[in-house]
């Protein structure tokens, strides 16, 4: 695809919905959004900057295979279930740690940046499957 528009367009989306991204990833584990919604606002900033640079652009600005991405997430989701054994609870009961200022930080963090991570390497991996692809028609 070749648009001036949407070259210059993806270039400006990109930072600015991996921002929002990382937001709702934040917000999630207290209120709605999370990992699932935040990973999928950060592959469409992904996809916006790849479509009319192609499959190559893609990769370079991920950094990091797309399946390696899913694959760390996928593993991060599953650590974030062991501490509440070592707690002898129900695997994945999430939990906490509270500071006297009432900072709290939990394992549902864990849980939700590798939904984000996961939901980010699958579908810019399915993106980069179409754009390899478009390159040989």
């Amino acid at each position: 695809m070749n648009s001036p528009i949407l070259t210059v367009a993806g270039r400006m989306l990109l930072p600015l919905a991996l921002l929002f991204s990382l937001y709702l990833l934040w917000r999630g584990h207290n209120e709605p959004g999370g990992g699932f919604v935040g990973g999928l606002v950060a592959a469409a900033g992904f996809t916006v900057h790849a479509l009319p640079r192609g499959r190559a652009a893609l990769l370079k600005a991920l950094r990091w295979p797309p399946a390696s991405i899913a694959g760390v997430g996928l593993l991060l989701a599953l650590a974030s279930g062991l501490p509440a054994l070592f707690a002898q609870a129900p695997f994945l009961t999430h939990q906490w740690r509270f500071w006297d200022n009432g900072f709290a930080l939990g394992t549902t963090l864990v849980f939700d940046i590798g939904v984000y991570l996961a939901v980010l390497g699958a579908v810019c991996a399915f993106v980069g499957y179409y754009l390899g692809e478009e390159a040989e028609h």
